[in-house]
């Protein structure tokens, strides 16, 4: 059996040397600070990000990769002895990732999966790992790519933001645009809808109570019994994450931690630095 080539792009927020360790080639997106554009993760870390945000008067832009830079990765691959490539990444209803990868695919001169996640972050990391653990327990093509697509397909993604200013201003609040979580001290639970649109989840008050959420949706998949894989992300504010795991483990589940993000530049841009949540699912 062939060897296969996994491809991510860098909103799945694991960082070069997570994803070196996994063997998976990350294809970076770009956040650009006036003039300055930087490689997310490879010329801007997330800490780096967050004091070049704090000092910006403007939201950065961001951008995604070119179908050159997927060509690049993908002949390269090709090249290495790789029969076939299974590439994951976030979802296509907010960025245009997925549309540079497949038209690289049409390049490629070895079959490319293209996964769409319909998330990102945790989620995108999700369906990553079970494409990595599908191919080093000797899957094939099919079989990697179907592994992704059922964790994709299973999963749910729930987050809170300190503000959505960054999320309306950069214009990925998807039906979320018209929550007013500015008064009341407000803070919306967020999500991915099936069609990887962000939508509003539940609104409720304060940070303490939208974890408490998330920490209860996790508890209710896993009620039947079932042991309930997560990620969980947190920005510049780790504390908060710890926050989400304390009450992930009242809730009496069975649960295991895939993986703790930190928050990238690109999903910094709209996430802003206090954002926390996480991506589950069950395993039956």
């Amino acid at each position: 059996m062939g060897r296969i080539g996994i491809v991510c792009d860098s909103t799945c927020d694991l960082g070069p040397d997570r994803l070196a360790e996994l063997d998976v080639v990350m294809v970076p997106l770009r956040v650009t600070f006036g003039g300055d554009t930087y490689l997310d993760w490879v010329d801007v870390t997330p800490s780096r990000f967050y004091e070049l945000l704090a000092a910006s008067s403007s939201l950065p832009k961001t951008s995604q990769p070119s179908p050159a830079d997927f060509a690049r990765v993908y002949r390269q691959l090709a090249e290495d002895g790789c029969d076939g490539i299974v590439s994951v990444h976030l979802s296509a209803a907010v960025s245009g990732t997925i549309e540079s990868a497949a038209l690289a695919s049409g390049m490629a001169d070895i079959p490319v999966r293209i996964v769409d996640t319909h998330t990102t972050n945790v989620g995108l990391s999700l369906a990553l790992f079970a494409a990595v653990e599908a191919r080093d327990a000797g899957g094939s093509l099919d079989d990697i790519d179907s592994a992704a697509r059922r964790v994709a397909d299973r999963m749910t993604t729930l987050f809170a933001l300190d503000t959505l200013e960054y999320l309306v201003k950069g214009g990925r609040a998807g039906k979320a645009q018209g929550l007013a979580a500015s008064l009341l001290s407000i803070k919306p639970v967020l999500t991915f809808g099936s069609d990887g649109v962000i939508a509003p989840y539940k609104k409720v008050k304060g940070t303490r109570k939208a974890i408490l959420e998330i920490a209860g949706a996790i508890g209710a998949t896993g009620a039947q019994g079932q042991t309930v894989r997560v990620g969980i992300l947190a920005g510049e504010a780790p504390e908060l994450g710890n926050e989400l795991t304390e009450a992930i483990d009242a809730t009496g589940v069975a649960w295991e931690l895939v993986t703790a993000n930190t928050v990238g530049a690109v999903i910094g841009t709209y996430a802003g630095p206090r954002a926390v949540g996480a991506a589950f699912y069950s395993v039956s």
